[in-house]
């Protein structure tokens, strides 16, 4: 065990984890004085997906000063594009055509550049990074009956170093591998919902040209759908999302497996024919989770390390940076003194953290439904409604914008066409039903930790 100085190891926070979450909480708090400890488990830069952003991101990076740096690294998304098989034609959506016309675009970004990015801010803004430095044990009990009642956090370096710190509040923005929720048992599988992708990057795709080179492209296939996501280096990330169950009939290699579920998707085999995959396939678990609560005495979880639903709409990032905003609010007042206030923004971080995936998942739980397809494929603006559908896919779900009874209007329209179509409803429904046992029963139940990836 590593000597350290008491003052040194006893900051008022200590965050778990160094991605988009964790990084923009520890700016947030150091800016306002308080001696904040973030701990990365990886050393930067380090690969993960999810490269696509939303319009909604861009006044975060605003606030967080980052908004030029963040630009400058990305390629600018208009919107998002639409392909299916079963229609001829592609249905566009411009985020410019929001009900809030104030934010027309957002960025693609390499998630190692990105991610690092936002790091090294939070340590520009004062906090104390470190990384190759994993938790391995957080003891929320370990000051009771001192003054301050401290948190004890068992920390591991790369080079087996030990250290002990003694934070005031802890909060967990440890991504997939959801450290206090694991360790509290508080972590619930999505029982409607589970996934898995497969995944790589391609050179020479064929892209959109002009203004919407960037735009973001969803493909259909039969056993679910691709992301076409282009990038400011003139590759473009290409992937798979379907069911654990799909991916069990892979006989071959990860590579061959990825080339095989393209086929099947021939119009985005076209824009492929002669792009070249670099350094193989890669495969991850996207199993929707979330956990019993977000926070509790002296600690909140934020972003991933609370619930993670499919990446279909490319709301991860977002969610995770809209957290750790809303957590910095309350945080900041618990550690003034400020009880009552605390309590009232901590409720409404509560609200926030539910709020954002669920709003998410009632359209990735029908996205194989023929009536949603239709409806995406064939957007109407009546009364307003493809406007909010737009402002939903930007990420405006925190704001006054008048989206709530358009879409109220929208599921409406939804459950009306499925009794018009009940039998292939129907069909549809014990397809996903069945899916999502026989994915129940693929590996377990245990979700894959965020850095366990499979390559080949």
């Amino acid at each position: 065990m590593a000597m350290q100085n008491l003052d040194e190891a006893s900051p008022d926070v200590l965050v778990i984890g160094g991605g988009p979450a964790g990084s923009t909480v520890s700016a947030l708090l150091a800016d306002k004085g308080y001696d904040v400890v973030l701990l990365e488990k990886a050393q930067h830069p380090r690969f993960h997906i999810g490269e696509s952003l939303l319009p909604m991101n861009m006044p975060l990076f605003d606030r967080l000063g980052v908004r030029n740096e963040v630009e400058a690294i990305g390629i600018q998304k208009h919107g998002g594009e639409f392909v299916s098989p079963w229609h001829d034609h592609t249905s566009l959506f411009l985020f410019g055509e929001a009900m809030d016309k104030s934010f027309p675009y957002a960025v693609h970004v390499r998630r190692s550049e990105f991610d690092e990015l936002l790091f090294r801010h939070a340590g520009k803004r004062g906090a104390r990074t470190f990384e190759g430095h994993k938790v391995t044990h957080v003891d929320m009990n370990a000051g009771q009956g001192t003054p301050d009642n401290r948190a004890l956090v068992k920390v591991k370096s790369g080079d087996g170093v030990q250290t002990e710190w003694r934070p005031r509040f802890v909060i967990d923005a440890s991504g997939r591998d959801t450290v206090l929720s694991n360790q509290l048992d508080a972590k619930k599988r999505n029982p409607k919902h589970a996934s898995a992708a497969i995944f790589g990057h391609f050179a020479n795709a064929r892209r959109t040209q002009g203004k919407y080179e960037g735009n973001v492209t969803l493909f259909w296939f039969d056993h679910g759908w691709f992301w076409f996501i282009p990038l400011r280096d003139g590759t473009t990330s290409v992937g798979a999302v379907a069911s654990p169950a799909y991916f069990k009939r892979r006989t071959g290699t990860l590579t061959d497996f990825l080339m095989e579920t393209i086929a099947l998707a021939p119009k985005l085999a076209e824009r492929l024919k002669d792009a070249t995959l670099l350094e193989g396939a890669t495969t991850t678990g996207n199993y929707a989770y979330d956990s019993k609560f977000c926070r509790g005495d002296r600690f909140a979880m934020i972003g991933d390390a609370y619930a993670f639903v499919d990446p279909m709409f490319s709301s991860g990032v977002y969610l995770a940076m809209n957290s750790a905003f809303a957590s910095a609010a309350a945080v900041d007042l618990w550690l003034k003194g400020e009880a009552k206030e605390a309590e009232r923004a901590f409720r409404q971080f509560e609200k926030t953290m539910r709020h954002g995936p669920n709003m998410f998942s009632w359209f990735i739980y029908r996205i194989t439904s023929p009536v949603i397809r239709n409806m995406f494929m064939n957007p109407r603006n009546i009364w307003r409604m493809q406007e909010a559908l737009i402002s939903i896919l930007a990420g405006d779900l925190f704001r006054k914008t008048p989206i709530w009874p358009r879409l109220m209007g929208f599921k409406v329209i939804y459950y009306i066409s499925c009794l018009t179509i009940l039998k292939q409803a129907f069909g549809t429904w014990a397809w996903r039903r069945k899916n999502l046992k026989d994915s129940l029963a693929v590996s377990g139940l245990e979700a894959p930790r965020d850095a366990v990836y499979e390559k080949g």
